[in-house]
């Protein structure tokens, strides 16, 4: 596989190991500070790698500043109210208290372990439970919650966004099922809706044939769509 870097990988807050703030978490919220990111980090334009949540703080950011994104990969985040899997649309509809008695490092740890479809290294699902230990995973849904109102605006969005967009999605994903990617494609200029076998983790239970998309992507496919 040929090099595609330079790579700036992060962690956008509250998710992983960043820090969080309560102000950013929504789509909306987060595009705005995904340019921040950028002009801190002095890029002026920039391939985007933004699976799950990350892809509709993506495209808020891209219907704003479309000069600062060369092209974007996204996938697995829920893009329409009406597509969402059940256990997605549980969360989306809950409050805080509905998971307050819930330790969310265990939860997480023992969703990703056994919804995945491939073994998943045992110190990367410790990422996940570290990540989301104690409420840190309660609070940092109030991103998921906001969908109620951020996803209906998004849509009225997409048809102006051109950047070049491929959307990789799991077969088998039970939170956000392949309708979601296909609903990109069929409202966006210039945007391919790629299926692989997997669940809602592909980068991790897929993750060669995931890497082998970003590459072809990145390095010219990009250009056609």
């Amino acid at each position: 596989m040929q090099a595609i870097g330079p790579v700036t990988a992060v962690d956008l807050p509250g998710f992983g190991q960043s820090e969080t703030r309560s102000d950013l978490m929504s789509p909306d919220a987060m595009g705005d500070f995904l340019i921040e990111v950028l002009d801190h980090l002095r890029m002026e334009r920039a391939h985007f790698v933004a699976p799950d949540i990350g892809t509709l703080a993506t495209l808020y950011a891209a219907s704003r500043k479309p000069e600062r994104f060369e092209s974007i990969v996204g996938g697995s985040g829920g893009i329409s109210l009406n597509l969402l899997g059940d256990p997605l649309k549980r969360i989306v509809g809950s409050t805080r208290d509905d998971f307050a008695a819930l330790e969310g490092g265990e939860q997480v740890y023992q969703l990703v372990k056994t919804m995945a479809r491939a073994t998943i290294p045992e110190g990367i699902l410790e990422d996940y439970r570290t990540s989301s230990q104690g409420q840190r995973w309660n609070e940092v849904a109030d991103f998921v919650r906001a969908y109620q109102r951020d996803l209906p605006r998004l849509e009225t969005l997409l048809p102006a966004i051109t950047v070049p967009t491929l959307v990789i999605s799991g077969k088998h994903d039970p939170f956000v099922p392949p309708a979601n990617g296909s609903f990109l494609a069929e409202r966006m200029p210039h945007c391919r809706a790629d299926i692989v076998d997997a669940g809602h983790f592909v980068w991790e239970e897929a993750s060669d044939i995931y890497a082998s998309l970003i590459a072809d992507w990145i390095t010219g496919e990009y250009r056609d769509v």
